[in-house]
């Protein structure tokens, strides 16, 4: 199993359910040196998943401080390659250290 950080759209119910065909079990959790901020999509697809064209996006701060809430949802290999074909090419996928010291893929920030 893969676990999967989430603070934003792939927490939505209908997100999930479109997407893995199952609502996720997940345990909230915080991603220290981050800030979210927001990006516009224009992927038509995903906006008809999400409901919206302005999703949230993660920014790498390296500040301690910041800290970004979430949930941590375990995933098959093929569900995180469904959430990678999700994601827009705004993002892109890396392990991060959690708040508790676990690791979990975070979708973040391509550009930094």
């Amino acid at each position: 199993m893969e676990k999967l950080f989430s603070y934003g759209t792939l927490q939505l119910p209908q997100v999930q359910e479109s997407l893995f065909g199952r609502i996720l079990a997940g345990t909230k959790e915080g991603l220290p040196g981050y800030k979210v901020e927001k990006l516009k999509i224009t992927d038509q697809a995903v906006i008809e998943k999400s409901g919206t064209d302005m999703h949230p996006i993660l920014v790498r701060t390296g500040e301690p401080a910041d800290v970004v809430a979430g949930m941590v949802f375990e995933i098959t290999q093929v569900e995180l390659e469904k959430a990678d074909e999700y994601e827009v090419d705004d993002y892109r996928r890396t392990l991060a250290t959690m708040r508790s010291g676990i690791q979990a893929w975070i979708y973040c920030s391509a550009s930094g």
